[in-house]
């Protein structure tokens, strides 16, 4: 079984849960590094390219990386149990980066660090279904942890009146993350973190095409620019693989306070490449979200730890 291509790592791995679900926040955390690279590269590249030629290339790029993959196992890792939920994994995949894409690109100018506070709003989401559909146990300390990290959200967009085009779409963005990552979670339990990838992307490819061929630059890409592109598409197909990985590994509703990380990474970049000094609202609302992320983390090592030690 430890050879087959079709069944996940995850599904043959006896550990305390609590020693996976660490595990799966080293990975959780290291994704969110890459995907802080991959938007920040999107906003510089979106100055010269429309969103939609960037997205598809985003996935082109990343499918031509994971074919040595598939030279290397064959056509049989491509194989899956549940077509349908990986269709539907994948569109709503594409969906939410197509409006991260917008979002946080030039014309639309919301800044990083804003984006990816509104994008937690989907851990409620995911922590509602992971307990509803996924049938994870889920206690009141990780509820308590994820509603703590909303609280901060909210604390960091409280100033803003009204909703701007940047803040709808990073909305829209969330909502559709949400089904995907609920999605994965499920579909990691039968298939490697490799087979949901390659689908992910190829289906992507797919369905982005058209919006490619419409938005295709008049002007021919530089040299310059097919490496930046190919380097956004490197840390994309990554930071994806990174984060299936962790997904498989861990409770879906655990994971989920891990990925707030993302915010002083985005934060940041803001400061240092686009001179974007984040309001005391910001890092009040830092603030609350990785004390919920490490208060969470801290006592899951301590049930492992108490799990692990040998009775007296």
């Amino acid at each position: 079984m430890a050879n087959s291509p079709h069944v996940s790592d995850a599904a043959e791995d006896n550990r305390p849960q609590g020693t996976r679900n660490l595990e799966g926040a080293l990975w959780m955390a290291a994704s969110g590094a890459v995907f802080t690279a991959f938007l920040t590269l999107s906003k510089i590249q979106s100055a010269q390219f429309d969103p939609g030629f960037l997205a598809f290339w985003r996935t082109a790029v990343a499918l031509l990386i994971t074919l040595p993959v598939i030279f290397r196992y064959g056509f049989g890792i491509m194989r899956v149990q549940q077509p349908l939920m990986v269709f539907l994994r994948s569109v709503f995949g594409t969906m939410g980066f197509i409006l991260s894409f917008y979002a946080v690109s030039e014309a639309v100018g919301l800044p990083l660090s804003e984006f990816n506070a509104i994008s937690f709003s989907r851990a409620m989401f995911i922590t509602i279904i992971a307990a509803i559909f996924l049938r994870e146990t889920v206690g009141w300390h990780r509820w308590a942890a994820t509603l703590a990290g909303f609280i901060g959200v909210l604390v960091m967009t409280h100033p803003q009146t009204g909703l701007s085009l940047g803040t709808l779409l990073a909305l829209g963005a969330a909502f559709c993350m949400a089904g995907a990552i609920a999605l994965v979670k499920s579909l990691s339990r039968l298939h490697r973190p490799m087979t949901l990838l390659i689908w992910a992307n190829l289906l992507s490819s797919v369905l982005l095409l058209p919006l490619a061929i419409w938005k295709w630059p008049t002007a021919a890409p530089s040299l310059q620019d097919w490496s930046l592109i190919g380097l956004m598409g490197l840390c994309g197909a990554l930071g994806q693989y990174l984060y299936i990985r962790g997904m498989s590994i861990g409770d879906a509703s655990f994971l989920s306070p891990i990925d707030y990380l993302r915010l002083p990474m985005a934060a940041t970049v803001d400061w240092l490449l686009f001179h974007l000094l984040p309001g005391p609202w910001t890092w009040v609302g830092t603030a609350i979200i990785i004390s919920a992320t490490f208060y969470i983390t801290y006592r899951e090592h301590r049930i492992s730890a108490r799990a692990a030690a040998p009775p007296l």
